[in-house]
């Protein structure tokens, strides 16, 4: 309508991230990631929704066309290069995604992925453990499924011992949408006690569910502040620069 603010929408349409990995070249996804630093800059995003970094398991995955490669050591390397190439701005930050074994499209939302630990560390965790290591990421997000029985959302193991106390992760991790929202989907106030500190996009009945268990004392306070704590740390710091 008149007066009304226009916004254009056009911004490169860089390749797949599997067409990238073909090239085996940190240094050009360093530069891609500068380049997509620039248009974040152009459209105002702080936080960019990739790289996506699952392995390529299965050939029918619908994502695998975004993911590195089936080798977690070029996924992780590459991952740490665009993710340094977004960052060294710092004004912007990457989200590492989708942490982790969300490698199938059949039931993505809710499939058990029975996973020995050794096969876990050395194949699917093992790309996210280079990028954060290497490059520190400024955000994580967990994904749909379970690992081992446990929805990755509401797993203590993998967003707070393995990714913060092991790795020395100092970010952000947040839900893959509308994780809460399936009968079978992860618990809200579970995933703010596994450190699981943004549940994305927000659903009308995730706060009465942590309020819930707050008051009966499934879930712990420190818990709790300690996400909102991440939450504000990185708006912080995003705002500062």
């Amino acid at each position: 309508h008149e007066g009304a603010d226009t916004y254009y929408q056009f911004c490169t349409a860089f390749p797949v991230g599997t067409a990238l990995a073909q090239s085996w070249d940190p240094e050009l996804l360093t530069r891609v990631g500068r380049a997509v630093s620039r248009e974040m800059d152009e459209f105002q995003v702080d936080l960019w929704l990739a790289p996506g970094m699952n392995i390529q398991r299965n050939p029918l995955c619908g994502r695998n066309f975004e993911y590195y490669s089936e080798d977690p050591l070029l996924t992780g390397t590459l991952a740490a290069a665009i993710t340094a190439g977004v960052q060294e701005s710092g004004r912007h930050g990457v989200t590492l995604k989708h942490f982790a074994c969300n490698n199938q499209e059949d039931n993505r939302m809710a499939v058990d992925a029975r996973v020995p630990e050794r096969t876990l560390r050395e194949i699917y965790l093992r790309g996210f453990e280079i990028a954060v290591k290497t490059a520190a990421p400024a955000a994580v997000m967990s994904a749909y499924n379970c690992i081992n029985g446990v929805h990755a959302a509401n797993s203590r193991d993998l967003c707070t011992v393995v990714l913060r106390q092991e790795w020395g992760f100092a970010g952000l991790v947040m839900s893959d949408w509308n994780t809460t929202v399936p009968d079978d989907g992860s618990e809200p106030w579970r995933c703010a006690a596994a450190g699981n500190d943004v549940i994305m996009p927000g659903n009308p009945h995730d706060d009465a569910d942590i309020r819930a268990a707050l008051a009966d004392g499934r879930l712990a306070e420190t818990d709790v502040r300690a996400c909102a704590g991440r939450l504000i740390a990185l708006a912080a710091a995003l705002r500062r620069r």
